[in-house]
């Protein structure tokens, strides 16, 4: 465990619990306002590291460090960036009086896929695809047949689309099982869902306070293998199938409570609209808001902590696309073409310190017509080198 010494500031702290891509571009917003950043994570020069006014180091999933840290740094707000993490910690935070962004219940649901499915489809009645829960390879095998083929089958616990995959015989089933094991988090109880033939998913990104709540326009986005790789904005939908999300997603986001910006996702088909799962932060779909509003998902998410106005304006189309790393490496360095570089585009390094291949290190950032297009030929033009 690496901790550092707190300095003496009047300044409003935040404690980041987690401190990717995601983490740097929040740390970034809030030291624009003034805000006193800490970074924690469990491995260090993580990307908000780099920008951060001290860092930490510590097991995430350890209850007892996890706190020393934050009564350490005795933080304003805690903002919870990954899903692995001690959330006993974070109630035992908010038992002695600490504010846990959005809160600590609201992280524990969302979290974990059963938690949040269950609270949606069961508490709210929000619209879902078919589900169970499985323990076991045998019950994997029941819950597939219920459900029939295709199905898509996911640790109950994981990010970037870690141990996700899609079964679509009996003969997959064993795949699937395996695959679930590579997650990054609990995959000792599986979602077996309902494959739902949606013309397209979306990211609404919803941002509430005691200032009332906003939407961002609808991002859509593709996926390969449970990740994201492209992301656009606005996404086309009718009048009526964005009327439905957004309600659900104030129904939901009302109902876990709390502040800030949540990414909630959908499949859509058609006018209907499917509640898929949220994340009670910034999403990384949402990256392309860094070049398509006056104020990104990361500005509106600190405004919304602080209770300030939530008014943004849309500059208009664009789009973003993640560079996944090729290679394997430590103190990774990259080749960047020079004509990636014009008046449409922007690109973003993560500055981690180390490229595992599939490993997401960089965004590049296109606005105008034809922006996925460009996105897709743009982000060509970096090549990990070492």
């Amino acid at each position: 465990m690496i901790l550092s010494t707190p300095l003496k500031s009047n300044a409003i702290k935040i404690l980041l619990l987690g401190s990717g891509e995601l983490g740097k571009e929040v740390a970034i917003e809030a030291t624009r306002l003034g805000l006193e950043v800490i970074a924690v994570d469990a491995y260090e020069n993580a990307p908000a590291h780099l920008v951060a006014n001290r860092y930490h180091v510590i097991d995430m999933k350890n209850k007892e460090e996890v706190l020393e840290v934050i009564r350490r740094e005795k933080p304003d707000y805690i903002l919870p960036e990954v899903e692995a993490i001690s959330i006993d910690a974070l109630f035992a935070a908010e038992d002695e009086g600490f504010c846990v962004i959005p809160n600590a219940q609201a992280v524990n649901k969302t979290m974990n896929r059963k938690n949040i499915r269950k609270f949606a489809a069961e508490d709210l009645n929000l619209k879902t695809s078919k589900y169970q829960f499985v323990t076991s390879f045998e019950g994997l095998i029941e819950a597939s047949k219920e459900i029939g083929f295709p199905c898509v089958i996911k640790p109950v616990m994981s990010s970037s689309g870690h141990g996700q995959s899609i079964a679509k015989s009996d003969d997959d089933l064993a795949h699937s099982w395996e695959c679930a094991k590579e997650a990054r988090g609990d995959s000792s109880e599986l979602i077996v869902e309902e494959f739902v033939p949606f013309d397209y998913e979306i990211t609404l990104l919803t941002v509430r306070n005691e200032t009332g709540t906003s939407f961002c326009e609808p991002i859509g986005h593709i996926q390969k293998d449970g990740d994201y790789i492209f992301s656009w904005q606005p996404m086309q939908m009718s009048s009526s199938a964005l009327q439905k999300a957004q309600q659900m997603a104030k129904t939901v986001t009302d109902g876990l409570g709390g502040r800030g910006i949540f990414g909630v996702e959908f499949f859509v088909k058609g006018d209907e609209v499917y509640f898929s799962e949220l994340s009670p932060r910034p999403h990384d779909t949402g990256m392309v808001t860094m070049i398509t509003q006056s104020q990104s998902e990361f500005a509106l998410h600190v405004r919304a902590i602080l209770g300030l106005p939530l008014d943004f304006l849309f500059y208009g189309e664009g789009a973003s696309a993640a560079y996944k790393s090729e290679i394997e490496s430590v103190a990774p360095s990259f080749e960047i073409d020079d004509d990636i570089y014009d008046q449409n585009t922007i690109i973003r390094i993560f500055g981690k310190p180390i490229a595992h291949h599939g490993r997401r290190m960089a965004v590049v950032l296109t606005f105008g017509k034809n922006a996925l297009e460009l996105a897709k030929n743009k982000i060509s033009k970096i090549r990990g080198i070492s």
